[in-house]
Order: C-alpha cells, then sequence, then structure tokens
C-alpha cells in the first residue's frame, strides 16, 4: 500500500493564486463593455427613433451584464484573501461595480453618468488589480 502510494503521489506541487497562472484575469474586459454601455447610452440620448431605442437598451442591458460577469469572474477568481487583506475596502468595491452595472445603475438606467459612475469603479478596481499584479 506504500509503495502504491508513494508512486501516486506527486513528485512536483505547482501553486498559483488564481485558477491559471497569472495572465488571463484582466479588469480591461469589464472596461471595454462599461466604455461600449456608456457610448450606446449617449447615442440612445442623441436619437429620437423609438425603435433605435429600443435596440439601444436591448444592447445596454447585454453589455451590463457582461460587464457584471467579468467583475464577478475577477472577485471569485482572481482576488484571494491576502487581496482583501490589503485592500479592505474590495469587497464593497466590488459590490458597488457590480450594483453600478446591474438594474439601478447602466441595466436599468440610460443616463450616460451612470455609465461613467460604473467607469469610475472598475478603474479603482484596476487600480487595485495592478498593484496586486507588481506583489
Amino acid at each position: 500500500m506504500r509503495l502504491l502510494s508513494r508512486i501516486l503521489s506527486p513528485r512536483l506541487e505547482a501553486t498559483a493564486h488564481c485558477d491559471l497562472p497569472c495572465g488571463v484575469y484582466d479588469p480591461a474586459q469589464a472596461r471595454i463593455e462599461a466604455e461600449s454601455v456608456k457610448a450606446i447610452q449617449e447615442k440612445y440620448q442623441a436619437n429620437e427613433d423609438p425603435e433605435f431605442r429600443t435596440r439601444a437598451i436591448l444592447i445596454a442591458e447585454q453589455r451590463s451584464e457582461l460587464v457584471k460577469h467579468h467583475l464577478w469572474v475577477l472577485w471569485t477568481d482572481y482576488f484571494k484573501p491576502p487581496h482583501f487583506e490589503k485592500y479592505p475596502q474590495l469587497h464593497e468595491l466590488v459590490n458597488k461595480a457590480t450594483k453600478a452595472a446591474g438594474a439601478t445603475g447602466t441595466k436599468g438606467s440610460m443616463d450616460p453618468k451612470k455609465g461613467q459612475e460604473l467607469l469610475d469603479y472598475i478603474a479603482e478596481i484596476d487600480k487595485i488589480f495592478w498593484e496586486t499584479k507588481q506583489g
């Protein structure tokens, strides 16, 4: 039995602070979608055509959902306890950002100010993200 466990036990242990070795996570994905949402909101405000506006709302809702997805992936897969210890505001910041992309934010409003608010939250997350990559 000991021989079998020795043969089957791993000889090399690899560790990473995220699911895969670094390089696969980046807040830029959320930022690009949020920039798209804000641009759609601005185009919506400048256009009176009801069909255009309906389509703009649909696309803004879809892009807002993608923003939330990308933020959640960072929060659940990239950021780990040491990050939350060093940046205690991170939990609340991600929560505010995902809410800013939700029904009370860009998913439920065609006001470009809501889009900018979302971009501002993402910029704060981005700053923390890149600081964690340095250390």
